[in-house]
């Protein structure tokens, strides 16, 4: 190969390079919304407190939401795993003495989410490295918070309700209802409760497809660099008489 040609080639493969860890930088945490016919939303009605129920208020600084969004395909490399964060939920819970009658509605603050906290990927574990610069996290906000995903401005709010809870072992499967953007979507949730000197902890973890939620998974270069369809959910929330 002549001196001319691999100078040729060269610049070629810098630009590449280049194109694909600036559009890394701003990577988007959640992929674009499924392109499904628009459907009407579907009001929620407020959550009836069960008879001889009492009300808990979810204190938000005690609480904690992640979201842990994975890479994938062969360039993943390039890419971050991301953790996604609430440190502002409130609601309401309604604690029965029958604890399967037991219910909660509650908000998730959507412009108030967090991406990438140092000490939020420490906690994650080794999955999630230290090191992510602030452009991309900035980046990867904004994307997210974006019209074609969550579109924090016209939808702020993402709201969890309880529709069943069921006894399963030493814990609950409880059946929750997520209205994001206007679309309702059921899931079920495993979770751990306690209750003790006027509050009451649930914490769980588990795993939940963004396709559940209506989003399709994000994917660049020929599927050589993909946000992975499963996240993990980890949560603990706290709410007080």
């Amino acid at each position: 190969m002549s001196t001319r040609s691999a100078g040729q080639r060269f610049p070629l493969r810098v630009l590449v390079a280049g194109l694909v860890l600036w559009g890394l930088s701003a990577c988007q945490t959640s992929p674009p919304p499924v392109q499904t016919p628009a459907q009407a939303p579907v009001p929620a009605e407020p959550t009836a407190a069960p008879v001889g129920a009492h009300e808990f208020q979810v204190v938000g600084e005690e609480s904690l939401l992640q979201i842990l969004v994975y890479r994938g395909g062969t360039m993943a490399r390039l890419g971050h795993n991301h953790v996604i964060a609430s440190h502002h939920l409130a609601g309401i819970v309604f604690v029965a003495d029958d604890v399967t009658q037991t219910r909660f509605d509650i908000g998730i603050p959507v412009n108030e989410l967090t991406i990438d906290e140092p000490a939020m990927r420490e906690q994650a574990g080794a999955d999630f490295p230290p090191g992510v610069p602030q452009s991309a996290r900035d980046g990867t906000r904004k994307n997210m918070l974006s019209e074609a995903l969550l579109d924090g401005e016209k939808y702020p709010e993402i709201r969890l309700r309880a529709t069943d809870v069921v006894a399963a072992g030493e814990g609950f499967d409880v059946g929750v209802e997520i209205t994001i953007k206007d679309q309702v979507r059921n899931v079920r949730v495993p979770m751990m409760i306690d209750r003790n000197a006027g509050a009451l902890t649930a914490r769980g973890e588990f795993p939940l497809k963004q396709s559940e939620l209506g989003f399709k998974p994000f994917s660049v270069a020929m599927g050589t660099l993909v946000v992975l369809d499963e996240m993990r959910i980890r949560f603990e929330v706290v709410a007080r008489e």
